[in-house]
């Protein structure tokens, strides 16, 4: 049975087997709606911020001696220290505003 197939059959006609297939193993996507979504800003933005989520479990997993995982280092980074990574990161990504120049 294809995978369009399980998705549309009636459940008691399609194995546990052939349910988690679909589920485990999505449908490929065309690779330019893939490089589309790796190039744009947003993507990136969320690569930069889950490195720093990874950094900051690290860093309190080493403190406290023991992995805190990653929802607790997400919850705690983004707690303590988003909105300072956020106004940085914008400052170094928007153009320095040039003052008007007055004229005599």
């Amino acid at each position: 049975m294809s995978r369009s197939e399980a998705l549309t059959a009636p459940v008691a006609s399609v194995s546990s087997k052939e349910i988690v297939s679909c589920m485990t193993y999505p449908a490929k996507e065309p690779e330019t709606s893939r490089d589309f979504v790796k190039q744009s800003s947003l993507y990136q933005e969320f690569l930069a911020e889950r490195e720093e989520i990874l950094k900051h479990k690290w860093l309190e997993s080493e403190r406290l001696g023991h992995d805190i995982g990653f929802e607790r280092a997400l919850l705690d980074w983004i707690r303590k220290h988003r909105e300072g990574w956020r106004a940085a990161r914008r400052a170094q990504t928007q153009p320095p505003m040039h003052p008007r120049s007055s004229r005599a």
